[in-house]
C-alpha cells in the first residue's frame, strides 16, 4: 500500500542575525556565511540602535551589509527597530544566530537567549564561533583603530575600510 506524499511544501527554516553592524566586519561576515549554510534563509536584521551613537547611519549600514553579503545565497538584509523576538515572529523565524568570540560574549548572549526564550519559546538561539582568524575583531575596536589612522584591512572589506576612512576624515573637517 502506497503512502500518499504530502503536497504541502515544507516550511522554510528561517533564522535572524541581528546587530548594529557599525561597521560590518569580517567576523560578522564569517558568522553570516556559517549561518546561511544552516538555514534556508538568513535575515540580517540591522538595528536602528537607539542605545548607541553609530558612526554610520542606518541606511549606510544596511547598504554596507547588502554589498558585503550579496554573493551569499539565502541572505536578506532588513532594518529593524524594537524587540528581536517580535521581528522573528513577523518573519516566521525559527532561530536567532549569534556569534560568540569569547566568554564575555557567551555570558551576555546566554542571558539574552534565556530572556528571548521567555518572550518567544519557539525561537531557538544558535551560537556560532567565528573562525580563529577573525575572533578578535569587534566593531568598536575597528572604529577606534580606524579613527586613529590604523590599518583595518584585515578586519573589514575594502569598501568598508574606505567608508571608515572617509567618515573619520569628514569628522576631522567638521
Amino acid at each position: 500500500m502506497a503512502i500518499p506524499l504530502s503536497t504541502t511544501p515544507p516550511t522554510p527554516r528561517i533564522a535572524v542575525y541581528s546587530g548594529t553592524f557599525d561597521p560590518f566586519t569580517l567576523g560578522h561576515d564569517d558568522v553570516v556565511r556559517r549561518g546561511a549554510g544552516l538555514f534556508d534563509q538568513l535575515i540580517i536584521a540591522v538595528a536602528v540602535a537607539h542605545h548607541k551613537k553609530t558612526l554610520f547611519s542606518l541606511e549606510q549600514r544596511v547598504d554596507q551589509v547588502q554589498a558585503a553579503t550579496r554573493d551569499i545565497d539565502g541572505v536578506r538584509v532588513l532594518r529593524f527597530d524594537g524587540l528581536i523576538m517580535d521581528f522573528c515572529a513577523e518573519h516566521q523565524a525559527r532561530a536567532v544566530v549569534r556569534g560568540i568570540r569569547n566568554l564575555t560574549d557567551f555570558d551576555y548572549e546566554a542571558q539574552m537567549a534565556a530572556m528571548n526564550r521567555k518572550l518567544r519559546p519557539q525561537v531557538e538561539s544558535v551560537f556560532l564561533l567565528p573562525d580563529a582568524s577573525v575572533q578578535c575583531i569587534s566593531s568598536t575596536l575597528v572604529r577606534e583603530i580606524s579613527k586613529l589612522g590604523g590599518d583595518v584591512s584585515q578586519m573589514v572589506s575594502p569598501s568598508i575600510a574606505s567608508a571608515l576612512a572617509a567618515a573619520h576624515q569628514a569628522a576631522k573637517e567638521a
